[in-house]
């Protein structure tokens, strides 16, 4: 099939008003060389996936810019706008924008991206990376901008034709883009806090720290501390020789996140010629494979428990409180005020005064009690903030043969937040917890935690407090780290085994829970002996099962099938551990019972204890347990670190007082449900389900504090409504990859599709495919891409 060739020369914008400006940008910041001989070419196959094929770094990032945009421009320019500060001047000062985790008012992002990002720090810290990255950055700017000048404004779907926010990218925006990546898990996601912080302005005492308080606050902001759910996540296996049928590996990736926003993954297939062939899927703005495989090594990530930063306490001048104490000598903070343009309908700009320690910028968050008094503050160090390492390490995982060789292309402590799992065709496994993590021992966190209650926060909050009124509690400077202050990669937990890994986002402990955890590793990194999420117990106890035999199926290995279907049984453990307790005391207490309680008794003693779409009682279940789970000493047995799999576990119906609370719970429940327009028994996928394309699609699936592999959440939303569950979050990209003599033998799916625009045939097409458990073949082998593909081939010059 002939291509066909776009010349770099051959589009110019239609010259309507909108788009001499844009063009008059793109000659500025990219214009397009002259024609090289170079050419990257783009296949789609099934499901519009690209194979992205050229000569070089630029142009293998200079095709996968050009494609991403094909399915995701209007995403893209919006997130520029994000990081350039602009949101309140396009879209509203006090309207609520997506950063992050969560949201913010757009003025409260544009003040605190313009008072983080540093171009010219960026630019040189850039430089740092390989000649590889380098061109891979000038090709993903470059195949952006060609996309605009080719599809000219009024090419662009909708929801950003003709806007005056749509402009061309720099690497500047780029650089940017990476950084905002990078901080997600920790300054990122405490911008607010940041934007909190100002001086007190009457000599205020500092409150008391209410524990719980402080961790429910600490848990809106973070990335992975709270394991009932909000936060990224990701279930990730990977079996060696010992546990599948053939000797080869077997990996399975599920990551757990957002089906909006730019941390949509996107499935894409590259190649250079005898350097790279590697396919997976990425986030946006980024030129690199991030999960996936080739035809030696599978990887995949989950969201690690160690810390990306930790808070210093300050002790505060009592004639000033812009003035903190050091070793005894003072300090002032860096004081920096940022206004935004005028915004239309406000009578004056917004603006901000922010400060900034030696440690780092102050924060706020007096509802867990670290507001800033007049005796102390709090500032805040992240350990990847400027961390451009990320990119290398990909580069070189996509070209690993072993999970050895993969192990070593992280040894640059490129991964800011992530674990890593992988499998290779030789039968070898591993679990790598290889991110960025503050270099604070164990013994500097016993003799630099400034006060008892800063101890109990790390316990009860996941948050580390150091004594910032010392410099000897500067985290530890090791030679041997990538950057200054981490962890070293030699001393981070990494296991290699012929048997098998997991890690559904709990610490390294139980990893392999046949084998002893890593000595010595900081707490920061994880914790050991601590109850574990419900996710992770239900992995371990499907994979015990199976390698035993005794889970149903046939045999007593993991291959990919197998894989495949116990990812999708949809088993509840919540629902596993407590019903039979449940149903024993309904039974006891039937006669006791409210009209709403006998109802919930008897619906979910016929329920089947899987969060299937066409499970009767699931919903229920789901509301109930969303009480009951918060009820004090609710379980009968309780946590044993001896036993961590499976305890805690059962209901504790013998006391009085938790047995009317679980009760009273159960009858709110069916009122729940009643409110919102449901009956007790309706099947999860009425409530569960999602409109595409005019097509209900139930969807199979339960949320995290369900212990449900297979998760998926309605972020945002407490309960269930008249709409049922507005499902936003959860699997999303999944892969189960295996070998043969071939390569790579891989299946997976992309639940919401290639596109975040809802009017393309794109968005959401294979959330069929995942509603009825199905997995599509990627096609990796030449033969198999050209069985799939559809349409012509596209040929750019660069």
């Amino acid at each position: 099939m002939t291509p066909e060739t776009t010349s770099t020369r051959s589009s110019r914008f239609p010259r309507a008003a909108t788009s001499l400006a844009l063009g008059a940008l793109i000659a500025g910041c990219a214009s397009a060389p002259p024609p090289t001989g170079r050419a990257v070419t783009i296949e789609r196959t099934t499901f519009g996936i690209p194979h992205i094929t050229a000569p070089d770094w630029e142009g293998i990032a200079y095709g996968t810019a050009y494609a991403h945009a094909q399915d995701n421009v209007c995403q893209t320019a919006e997130h520029l706008v994000t990081l350039r500060g602009e949101r309140s001047q396009f879209f509203g000062a006090q309207t609520p924008g997506d950063f992050g985790l969560g949201k913010l008012p757009n003025a409260q992002i544009d003040l605190f991206i313009r008072y983080h990002m540093n171009d010219a720090a960026l630019a040189q810290a850039a430089t740092t990376t390989s000649p590889q990255v380098q061109q891979a950055l000038r090709g993903y700017v470059a195949g952006y901008n060609r996309f605009l000048q080719d599809a000219g404004p009024g090419g662009l779907p909708e929801a950003c034709r003709g806007k005056p926010w749509v402009r061309p990218m720099t690497l500047a925006d780029l650089s940017r883009a990476t950084e905002q990546s990078m901080i997600q898990g920790g300054l990122g996601a405490l911008a607010g806090a940041v934007l909190a912080a100002t001086p007190p302005v009457t000599k205020t005492t500092a409150a008391p720290v209410d524990l719980q308080q402080a961790a429910a606050e600490i848990a809106r902001y973070s990335f992975n501390a709270n394991p009932e759910g909000g936060e990224f996540g990701s279930n990730g296996w990977a079996f060696g020789r010992n546990a599948t049928p053939d000797g080869r590996g077997v990996l399975l990736g599920n990551p757990h996140f957002p089906w909006t926003g730019t941390n949509r993954f996107w499935q894409l297939h590259q190649t250079i010629p005898g350097q790279l062939d590697v396919m997976g899927a990425t986030g946006g703005l980024s030129p690199v494979v991030s999960i996936g495989f080739n035809k030696d090594v599978a990887w995949t990530h989950t969201v690690s428990t160690g810390k990306r930063f930790t808070l210093y306490e300050l002790k505060i001048d009592p004639n000033d409180p812009t003035v903190y104490w050091v070793d005894g000598q003072p300090k002032r903070m860096a004081v920096r005020t940022i206004t935004l343009p005028a915004v239309a309908g406000s009578a004056t700009p917004p603006q901000h005064t922010f400060y900034a320690t030696d440690w780092g910028p102050v924060v706020s968050l007096p509802r867990a009690g670290l507001g800033w008094t007049a005796q102390r503050a709090y500032a805040l160090r992240d350990a990847n903030t400027m961390n451009v390492r990320s990119a290398d390490s990909w580069m070189r995982m996509g070209q690993a043969r072993n999970v050895a060789e993969l192990r070593a292309a992280m040894g640059n402590q490129g991964m800011p937040w992530i674990n890593t799992l992988a499998a290779d065709r030789d039968g070898n496994a591993m679990y790598a917890d290889l991110s960025a993590v503050p270099d604070v021992s164990a013994a500097m966190l016993q003799s630099c935690t400034p006060t008892p209650q800063a101890a109990a926060l790390l316990n009860a909050a996941g948050l580390p407090v150091l004594d910032g009124s010392r410099s000897v509690c500067a985290w530890n400077r090791d030679a041997a780290a990538a950057q200054p202050g981490l962890i070293p990669a030699a001393r981070m937990p990494v296991v290699i085994t012929p048997d098998y890994v997991q890690n559904s986002n709990d610490s390294f402990w139980l990893s392999n829970p046949e084998t002893q955890p890593m000595p010595g590793v900081s707490p920061l990194v994880g914790f050991i002996g601590t109850p574990q999420r419900l996710r992770t117990r239900s992995a371990i106890l499907e994979i015990r099962g199976r390698l035993a035999g005794t889970d149903g199926l046939p045999g007593n290995r993991m291959g990919a099938a197998e894989v495949q279907s116990v990812i999708f049984r949809d088993k509840n453990l919540a629902g596993m551990l407590v019903m039979d307790d449940l149903q024993a005391a309904c039974a006891a207490s039937a006669t006791a019972l409210t009209p709403d309680q006998q109802v919930g008794c008897r619906m979910l003693s016929a329920w089947d204890r899987t969060s299937n779409s066409a499970s009767k009682g699931a919903p229920l279940f789901r509301e109930f347990w969303r009480k009951t789970k918060d009820v004090p000493k609710v379980w009968r047995v309780p946590f044993d670190p001896a036993q961590p799999v499976t305890t805690p576990a059962g209901l504790d119906m013998a006391t009085p007082a938790t047995r009317d609370a679980v009760f009273k719970a159960l009858g709110e429940a069916v009122g729940t449900l009643r409110v919102a327009g449901f009956a007790a028994d309706v099947e999860l996928g009425v409530p569960q389900s999602r409109l595409v394309r005019g097509q209900k699609i139930p969807l199979h699936g339960g949320d995290e504090f369900e212990g449900v592999l297979n998760k998926l959440e309605s972020q945002g939303q407490s309960l269930i409504d008249p709409k049922g569950y507005a499902i936003n979050y959860g699997s999303s990209y999944m892969q189960v990859v295996t070998f043969d003599a071939r390569g790579p033998v891989a299946e997976g799916l992309l639940t919401y599709g290639q596109s975040s625009d809802l009017a393309s045939p794109r968005a959401y097409d294979q959330l069929p495919l995942f509603a009825a458990k199905q997995w599509h073949p990627l096609p990796f082998h030449p033969a198999d891409v050209q069985a799939q593909r559809e349409g012509k081939p596209v040929q750019l010059a660069y």
